[in-house]
């Protein structure tokens, strides 16, 4: 009868309702009292102040001791719905050291969305101290091995919360953070929306450490049917891990993920190129001959996102690799987006000794000056000055000319 009470949706029966409801939830048989907690969620959408008169939220409260554990779960779940629906941002439940013992030991014994729900509110909790921390996330622990992703997840969730409470170097975190890697990496098999919260999750681990994962670097290469979220969430990942003992390995990927039918995927793997030249110096040199294969390709969107990030390199490592300046200089008639523009003005300005003919290539960009993007005007102007001082005669003119540009209103 609890389940039919609990489908009625009529303001003038909810009254009604009460008496029968509170007998429910002081019923001898668990499935009746777990089946009338959800009943008092259903019964606060409709009429919160009513459930609040009637003394229902104590009565919930006390099923969180209840001795069964799937009325522990649904009580919890009742009271975690009910908060979310709740207007004043107050939680209507607060826990306490032992009403977080009785959730825990609930969580050996229910179904898995009991066991979801415990974990969702216990990551709510906060803990007084370390200690406590700790001993929850000792019993919270052992659901990492679930076969259930999204009980896995969840324990993840208070897993990473707690962790937070904690000294980072302590062995405790350590070895927790040990843990939890592989069984996110198993989900890693499951489908794209359950691979998406790993992978996020995944992230955050490896910010925080990348060691953990260092030599599964394969489980996060992309397979040609990802969604792209979770394509770019893996590639994220790729460069976060990439290290000098795997960057062979990880820029022959980026190498073919820059042929793919993708524009916005093609685009951030060759950011990610550079990404990799920047943070693995050992590498630089590879990185720079990839993206030389890549401009060679004459793919637009190709060559441009590669001279936006040659440029990058530049920046980073000074006259280093100034020799394939004339390889650029080639594609310049082909730059149509404002950053790819930019970044070609500005390895121009910077390097115009080592080219001949800088100021004709700056002044062919000057046609159009009132055209281009702010950010490319500025490029111009600041690239024209430097060419300036460092051949004052020849360039006199076309200063005069930039700075004319640049103050008279289009």
């Amino acid at each position: 009868a609890g389940g039919t009470m609990g489908c009625i949706r009529v303001d003038k029966i909810t009254e009604y309702l009460c008496e029968p409801l509170r007998k429910c939830l002081k019923d001898e048989d668990p499935y009746v009292r777990k089946t009338a907690a959800v009943c008092v969620a259903k019964l606060h959408d409709i009429n919160a102040p009513l459930v609040e008169d009637q003394g229902f939220l104590d009565q919930l409260r006390d099923l969180l001791s209840d001795s069964n554990p799937m009325v522990v779960a649904n009580a919890v779940a009742a009271l975690s719905e009910m908060n979310e629906a709740s207007s004043s941002g107050q939680p209507l439940t607060e826990m306490s050291g032992p009403t977080i013992n009785k959730l825990l030991t609930a969580l050996n014994e229910c179904t898995e969305w009991g066991q979801v729900f415990i974990l969702d509110s216990l990551s709510n909790y906060a803990p007084k101290d370390e200690r406590e921390a700790q001993s929850i996330c000792e019993r919270v622990t052992p659901r990492l091995a679930h076969a259930n992703a999204a009980v896995v997840l969840s324990a993840v969730k208070v897993l990473m919360k707690f962790m937070e409470m904690m000294s980072s170097d302590s062995d405790f975190v350590t070895t927790l953070t040990k843990k939890l890697a592989p069984p996110l990496v198993t989900l890693l098999s499951s489908e794209p929306e359950v691979q998406y919260v790993a992978l996020r999750n995944i992230n955050l681990i490896v910010q925080k450490r990348p060691d953990i994962l260092k030599h599964e670097m394969k489980v996060f290469f992309v397979k040609y049917n990802d969604p792209i979220y979770v394509k770019l969430e893996k590639l994220d990942i790729m460069i976060r891990l990439a290290s000098q003992a795997n960057i062979a390995q990880v820029l022959a990927e980026l190498k073919e993920y820059a042929t793919e039918v993708d524009v916005d995927f093609v685009r951030k793997a060759v950011r990610a190129i550079g990404r990799c030249a920047i943070k693995v110096e050992q590498s630089a040199e590879r990185c720079v001959s990839t993206l030389l294969d890549l401009i060679q390709t004459k793919v637009n969107y190709v060559v441009q996102e590669a001279i936006v990030v040659i440029k990058d390199i530049f920046r980073k490592y000074p006259n280093k690799y100034e020799s394939i300046i004339s390889t650029l200089c080639e594609n310049l008639d082909t730059l149509d987006e404002p950053e790819a523009r930019a970044s070609m003005i500005w390895i121009i300005g910077e390097y115009a000794e080592r080219i001949d003919n800088a100021d004709e290539l700056l002044e062919s960009f000057l046609e159009g000056f009132h055209d281009e993007n702010t950010q490319v005007q500025l490029q111009l102007l600041t690239a024209i000055v430097k060419l300036f001082l460092k051949r004052p005669t020849e360039t006199q003119e076309l200063v005069q000319q930039v700075l004319s540009l640049a103050t008279q209103d289009s």
